[in-house]
């Protein structure tokens, strides 16, 4: 699919292996390996570089074609640090991804298009394409008000069912298009790259438990739990009355 869209870059939002499952194959060679052939459909993939950050990883590959010899270097950007069912640490952190995907001229239009997955292809794959789809027209408009992130998101789900899988992926999603648009906008005193306070500021870092229990499955139930204690709560204010 790369080879035959021209694309120049892969966006991959997941690990290898989650929670002791497989989620993905790997498809680039290790350092130690350098040359990973794919016989059965004529390619190979060899490694260029390797930088590794504290949340992402940019590898440079060349893909070449077995049997003609031609050969294309694409990008690989791996977020390794975005768990299953959750969000990344801070809206900075993620959106210091982003632009490095964008200053790699990747998503220039001499290109193909570039292919993002995770492991479902609608949570985290959802998430970066609803923020990177709203922050494009933002920038194209220059007024944040004609962008409804809904209806785009729903737009977006006509041609890709499930898109979103949670209301904390969703929510994310609306902190960083509008810490996006701060930037965008001039309003912000961040600098491109954006600094991550997610350490210092609470307001933009992810309740850590909640992420957890999103990424065991078991959020559904801590969201029943709450909703009882708040009804119990209700109850024994009534009965004081």
């Amino acid at each position: 699919m790369v080879w035959q869209q021209k694309s120049k870059a892969i966006v991959m939002l997941n690990r290898v292996i989650e929670k002791d499952a497989v989620k993905c194959a790997q498809y680039w060679p290790t350092p130690e390996d350098e040359v990973l052939p794919f016989r059965e459909t004529g390619l190979c993939v060899k490694l260029l570089s390797e930088d590794i950050k504290a949340n992402y990883t940019v590898r440079v590959l060349q893909l070449q074609n077995i049997n003609t010899a031609e050969s294309r270097e694409i990008f690989h950007f791996h977020y390794t640090t975005w768990p299953d069912f959750g969000v990344p640490e801070s809206p900075a952190s993620f959106l210091n991804f982003l632009i490095e995907v964008r200053n790699s001229g990747s998503l220039d239009p001499e290109y193909g298009p570039s292919v993002v997955h995770c492991s479902a292809g609608i949570g985290r794959s959802g998430t970066f394409s609803l923020v990177d789809t709203c922050l494009v027209l933002i920038e194209k408009r220059k007024d944040p008000s004609t962008v409804d992130i809904k209806q785009v998101l729903l737009d977006m789900r006509k041609y890709r069912m499930g898109l979103i899988q949670t209301p904390g992926q969703l929510r994310f999603s609306y902190m960083a298009v509008i810490e996006g648009t701060k930037m965008i906008m001039g309003n912000s005193s961040q600098q491109n790259p954006c600094t991550d306070n997610s350490k210092d500021d609470l307001s933009d870092k992810v309740d850590s438990k909640q992420t957890e229990e999103r990424y065991n499955g078991n959020r559904l139930h801590i969201e029943e739990e709450e909703q009882t204690d708040g009804k119990s709560q209700e109850a024994a204010a009534d009965a004081q009355r």
